[in-house]
């Protein structure tokens, strides 16, 4: 099993992952840092609020591709994805156990 650094925010996050998949993983990141520096901003620089922020603002742009009263099926998969930013939310913000 991998396990990769990503820094989102300004802060640096031990994530776990299959070997293989930290180009993914780093990528994934980079696309949630990009938003940081405004979402920081509006969550006054609380990292538990500037990670809501940034889910909610992927979400947004999610739902603007796909409007849940007009996606049919794609309203599950857009509860399904909301379901799991908040688990990788919550992820991140629990400290990494000492090696």
């Amino acid at each position: 099993m991998g396990q990769i650094t990503l820094n989102i925010a300004g802060r640096n996050h031990q994530v776990g992952c299959r070997d293989g998949e930290e180009p993914k993983l780093r990528a994934l990141g980079a696309m949630l840092d990009r938003h940081a520096p405004a979402v920081q901003h509006a969550a006054g620089g609380s990292s538990e609020r500037t990670l809501l922020y940034i889910a909610l603002i992927l979400a947004d742009q999610l739902t603007d591709r796909h409007p849940p009263e007009s996606a049919g099926g794609n309203a599950e998969l857009l509860e399904h994805v909301a379901e799991r930013l908040e688990a990788v939310a919550s992820a991140l913000e629990e400290p990494v156990p000492d090696a």
